[in-house]
């Protein structure tokens, strides 16, 4: 019989878990505790006692990802991880640091089955889900690495998160427990290319992290485009599900929008999503596009990145530009998985 990997459990999970063996309801916080502690061994969890730790290694087990390589950028503090998975997969996730802490990005799957078409993610394909467990290693692993606390998390990394709902939502419970990582809500972010149903379900958590939506189109026929799923989900629609997220959540939502040469950045397109965006409780992050070797799409030149951005404001939709952060070590999403996969092949 298969054991059990404890990793990704919730509390309420663990202390099903152990019920089977008499054990109270305290000892499942304590090994929930040990385990994002970073320890893995239950002989070394040193307040259970050790008839229960010889139990548990009959049973079960602690996951662990571990850092396949490491690229660390020489223009600032971020770092680009490819984390290899128990299973011989590989994600990659990214470390930052800013004034305000020190974030990672985590991947939500293997690969992805969005196809957005100037994303890097989509190029190796889609493989599966991660379990809640694989996510919050990623964040595990970092902080052992660097030695110092994570303080805010984004899941914004290969795959779409609200296709693999359950896991997410488990995730965010785990980092915001204080029995592991105790991150705030209000320190998380999700991104999402606008699955509909996802996002009202999400706006019933009522938590309070922050939603990002890719948008990077002002209307549907350029959508459809860059954005396959707009074909499912029109623009609209997807508009409607943010409202109804603000409404449920009294929490703004953030708009990306990756700003692509001669295809969706000119005057004309700034307009229109300014007129779209209009009253709604939102901020619109610019972000200059990572070119990828494999897509033909070019990054929009600075000044044409500041015209849209003064054209927004002038419209008073609140906006900033997306700091460039470790661009020579490939970092936007999917680009080190892919370099990968590619060396694989060779």
């Amino acid at each position: 019989m298969p054991r059990t990997d404890l990793k990704g459990m919730t509390v309420e999970e663990l202390q099903d878990f152990l019920r089977p063996l008499g054990e109270p309801a305290y000892r499942a916080r304590q090994i929930f505790r040990w385990i994002y502690k970073g320890v893995e061994d239950f002989d070394k969890m040193t307040d259970i006692p050790k008839s229960l730790a010889a139990k548990l290694k009959e049973i079960c087990y602690v996951g662990k990802i571990k850092i396949h390589r490491k690229f660390e950028s020489q223009k600032d503090e971020t770092v680009k991880y490819l984390l290899l998975l128990q299973d011989g997969e590989v994600i990659e996730s990214v470390k930052m640091e800013h004034d305000y802490g020190i974030t990672v990005c985590v991947s939500s799957q293997v690969g992805c089955p969005m196809g957005c078409a100037f994303c890097a993610s989509t190029i190796g394909g889609f493989r599966r889900n991660l379990t809640a467990g694989e996510m919050v290693d990623q964040v595990l692993v970092i902080q052992e690495d660097i030695k110092k606390r994570i303080s805010h998390v984004v899941v914004m990394g290969s795959g779409e998160p609200l296709l693999n709902y359950d896991e997410l939502i488990k995730f965010l419970r785990i980092i915001n427990s204080n029995l592991a990582f105790n991150i705030s809500y209000r320190r998380v972010s999700v991104s999402t290319c606008g699955i509909v149903p996802g996002i009202k379900r999400l706006a019933e958590e009522k938590l309070p992290i922050t939603l990002s939506v890719s948008l990077h189109a002002p209307f549907d026929e350029l959508r459809d485009r860059l954005v396959p799923i707009n074909r499912r989900y029109p623009i609209m629609e997807l508009l409607d599900a943010c409202k109804y997220y603000i409404i449920k959540t009294k929490r703004r939502i953030t708009f990306e929008y990756t700003m692509i040469s001669g295809v969706n950045d000119s005057k004309e397109c700034a307009v229109k999503l300014a007129r779209l965006l209009k009253g709604i409780l939102c901020h619109v992050n610019l972000i200059p596009l990572n070119p990828v070797r494999e897509r033909v799409f070019e990054r929009s030149a600075n000044e044409r990145i500041k015209l849209f951005e003064e054209i927004l404001k002038n419209y008073g939709i609140s906006v900033t530009v997306r700091q460039e952060m470790g661009a020579d070590i490939e970092a936007a999403c999917g680009q080190l998985r892919r370099s990968f996969l590619n060396e694989v092949k060779k």
